[in-house]
Parts: structure tokens; sequence; C-alpha cells
């Protein structure tokens, strides 16, 4: 969404807000609002216009890899009057339906950014304990997950996972075990994850390597490093798609991202819709053919 566009969003916002000051507006806007019928009315218009956004994208080509900061949960929690652990379980049910929207489309690659080494030694260790919890029981559920095996989705996570709890760990390796026969599709989930920090591992493997005289200094150079980075099994992202209104990548897949097309969209990530996955697919296509590739 352009900023042009977001400026006038919030225009229309504070003009709206005024109106409902008159009880003229209020009153039937209420009534509406409260109204069964009104709401059938707006849930039926958008899953007809996601429907037809979803035929236009798939009369073109689809991105091969999305990858998503799933920001929000939080501001969203915050927002609900809810705990915040409420906000992350939400997140975490988002998830599995965002994977039904992407094998519906059958994009090869789906990455998720879920926790940053950062969120490791900055949040609170009750809020992190409760995130591991969400995380052992996300995993255990994918490992069991009929659609996951129906569908041929290897799951994998990446990242310094040695830092997670040995809780997380095995269920990490439940999910890769369960899955790690199948080819059609790839689920990466990056935890404990940080695209510095990945690089950097990186760069001490190549140059362990040449210390060791199995990699020449001429033989260094970017294909070296992508071989050595937690993704060498994935293509790089065609689309970076990150939720809650933030504006920033916050170092994830930095190396892998540098011919991305990024999308950013308002919305709290546990608010996340199949309308706003289209529409970030729909503008990945027409940036795509703005500069003819």
């Amino acid at each position: 969404m352009s900023r042009a566009r977001k400026s006038a969003g919030r225009r229309l916002d504070r003009f709206a807000k005024w109106l409902l000051k008159f009880r003229i507006i209020a009153i039937p806007a209420v009534k509406i609002a409260n109204s069964s019928t009104a709401w059938s009315f707006i849930s039926r218009t958008d899953r007809i216009r996601a429907n037809r956004l979803r035929d236009r994208i798939k009369q073109e080509a689809l991105p091969e890899h999305i990858s998503i900061i799933m920001d929000g949960n939080r501001r969203f929690a915050w927002n609900e009057s809810v705990e915040k652990n409420i906000g992350h379980a939400r997140g975490k049910e988002k998830l599995k339906e965002v994977m039904d929207w992407i094998l519906d489309l059958e994009i090869k690659y789906f990455t998720v950014y879920a926790l940053s080494t950062e969120n490791i030694s900055e949040r609170d260790p009750d809020e992190l304990d409760a995130l591991y919890d969400l995380y052992v029981k996300g995993l255990n559920e994918i490992a069991a997950d009929s659609r996951i095996h129906s569908k041929g989705v290897k799951v994998q996570a990446i990242g310094r996972t040695e830092l997670l709890p040995d809780r997380v760990k095995k269920a990490i390796q439940q999910a890769e075990s369960k899955t790690a026969k199948y080819s059609n599709y790839l689920f990466t989930v990056c935890l404990a994850y940080g695209g510095r920090e990945e690089i950097v591992d990186a760069v001490r493997r190549v140059a362990s390597e040449h210390a060791s005289g199995d990699l020449a200094l001429e033989e260094i150079n970017t294909q070296q490093i992508s071989e050595r980075l937690y993704t060498a099994n994935l293509p790089d992202p065609d689309l970076v798609i990150r939720t809650s209104g933030e504006e920033r990548i916050s170092n994830f897949l930095l190396w892998q991202i540098a011919y991305a097309e990024l999308h950013f969209t308002d919305v709290h990530w546990p608010s996340f819709s199949k309308q706003n996955l289209y529409e970030a697919i729909d503008d990945f296509q027409k940036r795509r053919r703005r500069y003819g590739q």
C-alpha cells in the first residue's frame, strides 16, 4: 500500500469518527454494526471479492517462494483488550490458515519468521516460556496434520536452534522426521533466527574450510556463501510480506532478499486475511509486469 493511500485512509478514518459524534449518524451506525444481516452481507461480499482476486492472480505467474514476517500479535491483543498470550495463540492459529491458502495456490516454498535471536534476549521470560509452549504445540500439530501428509509438505526449522529449550528442539525433530520424505512443498520456520547471525555462521564455515585447505581463496564467491546459509536448500524469496504496519526487515533473510519484492500491510498478523494475501501477490505481479520481468 502506498504512502498516499495510507494518508488518505487515515483522513477518511478521522472524518468517519467526526461524523459519529452526531446522534443522527451514530444511532443507525450502531444498529447496522450490531446487525447480523449486515455482517453476513459484508462477509459474503468479502468472500466474493477474495475469490475474484484469487482467480485473477492465478492467471499470471505466482511467486515460487513467499516469506512472511508475522508481526503484530501483541498489538492485536492490546487492541482487543486481551492478554498477550491470547494474541500469540491467535497468531499460531492464523499460521495454519495461511498455510492452507498457500497450499491451495500450489506455492512450493513458504517461510515464516517466528522468533528472532533478539526476542530470546529481550523478551520477558514468562512471555518467552508461553511462546515456547505454543511452538511445541504448533509443531506437534503440524507433525500430525493430515493435510501436511496428503500434500507432501516437508517441514524444517532454521536458525540457532541450539538456543531453544529441549522441549522445542524435540518438537522440531518430531516435525522434521515425520515429514522428511516429502518433496512437493517446503515449509520453513525461522526460530532463534537472525539474518546477520546466519551470514556470520556461513562466513565462519567458509573461513574454516579455507584454513583447512578445502576451499581456495579464489573459489570464495557469493555462491559459496549461499551454499552455507541455513537456507541452502531453498530458492531466494520472490515476495516478502510483513504485517502490522512496520516497514522494515528486522534482520530477516538479509542475504536472500536482495532481489525480493517487499509488501507491507497495516493488518496485525492474527487479523491477516485471504484477501490480504491475494493483494500482496497481486502487488507482486503488478511490479513484475512494470519491470518487465
